[in-house]
């Protein structure tokens, strides 16, 4: 995402190699193949079969998803929209070299996060997994919203490496919507007990490790940095 033209570095014709290219590529694969196993495996799972056994199915939804049909499909979209996305922004090539598709896919992260937390609230108003459930994913949708405004608002000022690191963290937060799926219904963590419990723990797990962890790591590049850069 950018401010205006003038904010978006020029792309000459000389051929640059980034840092860590391969391990960039590696984990550019693995986002947008983890994004679409979890597009593929729920979302899809209701949009293909639109029905009201299929949103009141104990095995695959609350028994109000029906009723709140518009809000379900309006946070899938969203989320569907951000995941998808999000990758993109981080492929320093395309930036630079699709620099106007770079801010539109970067308009379009922000409309899916727009939608998706309309949804998310509507949703969460409404459960029937308890309180303590709701604000778990309550929570995932304010630091949603927060990360992704910072990250906007970086670039509307022009301050192009802190809208790096705040967009970062803003997908971080989107891959929740993977990392609750993985935890809660495969591996290890999907076998404890009580199932309610289960999903209170994972809705924060999903998000607030990942997002300490990603910080953490930002501000020790950040210190490796500083002290390469020391005369």
């Amino acid at each position: 995402m950018s401010a205006t033209l003038g904010s978006v570095p020029r792309v000459t014709t000389e051929t640059r190699t980034t840092p860590y290219f391969a391990g960039k590529v590696v984990g550019f694969i693995a986002l947008l193949a983890g994004a679409l196993w979890f597009v593929w495996e729920y979302p899809m799972h209701y949009i293909l079969h639109y029905n009201q056994a299929t949103f009141t199915d104990p095995n695959a939804g609350a028994t109000n998803y029906w009723r709140e049909r518009f809000w379900l499909i309006s946070h899938f979209t969203g989320g569907i929209l951000a995941l998808l996305v999000g990758p993109w922004q981080f492929w320093t090539g395309f930036r630079l070299r699709y620099a106007r598709l770079h801010r539109l896919t970067g308009k379009i992260f922000l409309i899916g996060v727009l939608l998706g937390t309309i949804g998310a609230l509507r949703l969460i108003a409404t459960t029937t997994f308890g309180w303590a459930f709701g604000a778990s994913i309550a929570s995932l949708a304010l630091a949603w919203v927060v990360t992704t405004a910072v990250a906007y608002y970086a670039i509307l000022r022009g301050q192009v490496e802190t809208h790096k690191l705040w967009m970062v963290r803003a997908y971080v937060v989107t891959f929740a919507f993977v990392t609750f799926r993985a935890l809660h219904d495969y591996g290890p963590v999907s076998r404890l007990q009580p199932e309610g419990d289960r999903a209170i723990t994972v809705g924060w797990a999903c998000w607030a490790i990942p997002l300490l962890l990603t910080i953490a790591i930002q501000q020790i590049w950040a210190l490796r940095v500083s002290r390469t850069a020391r005369p």
